[in-house]
């Protein structure tokens, strides 16, 4: 399922979420390419050496590492970087245009809704808490991973949770693909986001119980959506104006 719009307008506009989109963008086209081109790294990998440059060599470097933060050794320290400024850096680089492209769609049809509810500021706070938990979580589940997580999911995924609370009947115009049959249509966010939920949990449990990394931060996702949850309810909401509907007979 690919959510395309919700039926839901705002109030404000929404300068917050248009900016995270433009700062990701610009890091992932320009920021990201000019940084990682002048990295150059030696990593064991399945148990050989194998070099890396550009994206993902820039990833090891700003990107998350859970044994980082609980061994307290840096992985490339010939490239001082705090494991204290992954956790927020990680928020901002991504591994592909599809990567970038699907979370800053979600960001832009959830993240106006909810940045309306809470006002600038106090969104681009929670937006980062978000993000810092859902690092956390995936941490704490795979405390020895050599692996870093990069992108904006576990942040966004806090922002699906707050609009679940917020708006569960708001209805999200929605494509789906049945094999070959392919349709639009309007589903409730909070059937929406929860078979979204489901699936991320699913599978955060499966490959937990494989034993096998499957290249996604499943628990990232399902502990930034509770977070999203959570926080949401003890943030201050921003003082809407009276809407009057009316009709001329």
């Amino acid at each position: 399922m690919i959510p395309l719009k919700d039926e839901n307008p705002t109030e404000i506009v929404p300068y917050v979420t248009i900016g995270l989109i433009v700062v990701n963008v610009l890091i992932f086209f320009f920021v990201g390419p000019a940084i990682g081109a002048k990295i150059k790294l030696l990593v064991m990998y399945h148990g050989r050496l194998v070099l890396l440059k550009g994206s993902q060599a820039l990833a090891y470097v700003y990107g998350f590492i859970p044994y980082e933060l609980f061994q307290g050794k840096e992985l490339t320290p010939q490239y001082h970087v705090p494991v204290l400024v992954t956790l927020f850096a990680c928020m901002f680089l991504h591994g592909g245009l599809l990567h970038l492209g699907g979370n800053m769609l979600y960001l832009w049809i959830f993240g106006n809704n909810v940045e309306d509810e809470l006002g600038h500021v106090p969104f681009i706070i929670f937006y980062i808490l978000c993000g810092l938990v859902a690092s956390l979580a995936h941490a704490v589940l795979t405390p020895s991973s050599r692996i870093p997580m990069i992108g904006a999911s576990g942040a966004i995924s806090g922002v699906l949770g707050a609009y679940a609370i917020r708006f569960p009947w708001a209805r999200i115009k929605t494509l789906i693909f049945l094999f070959f049959f392919i349709t639009v249509v309007d589903i409730p966010a909070l059937f929406f986001l929860g078979f979204w939920f489901l699936f991320q949990f699913m599978s955060g449990t499966a490959a937990l119980g494989s034993g096998v990394s499957s290249g996604v931060a499943w628990f990232a996702h399902v502990g930034g959506f509770v977070a999203g949850m959570v926080f949401f309810r003890f943030f201050p909401k921003r003082k809407r104006g009276v809407r009057i509907s009316y009709r001329i007979d």
